[in-house]
């Protein structure tokens, strides 16, 4: 991503809150374009286990899409992940994505 100039984040811990308390973290695989969720894995194959928590992860970010790709199988497997209920995105994914930033540089 850095050769085509994407901009992203790689294990992008993000706060979780439920009703306005906060009740822990997640961290994301790869968080690109400061919109789009990307969880990697390396499995025999896909279940919906693994679609399930990638559906999770993304409406529990308010964010729009997010990809599932798993290069432990014969072939390539990916699936796009959409929120079933879209929101704008949260103001403190991109605090936590400044945050990010600070520490890098």
């Amino acid at each position: 991503m850095q050769f085509q100039n994407i901009n992203f984040v790689r294990e992008q811990e993000m706060p979780l809150s439920y009703k306005g308390f906060d009740i822990g973290t997640r961290r994301v695989d790869f968080f690109v374009d400061d919109k789009i969720m990307v969880e990697i894995k390396a499995i025999i194959n896909l279940e919906d286990v693994h679609l399930a928590q990638a559906m999770n992860c993304v409406e529990a970010y308010n964010l729009e899409i997010g990809l599932l790709i798993n290069f432990g199988a014969k072939s390539l497997q990916f699936k796009r992940v959409h929120n079933n209920n879209p929101k704008a995105v949260r103001s403190n994914i991109e605090s936590s994505n400044q945050e990010n930033h600070k520490n890098q540089g």
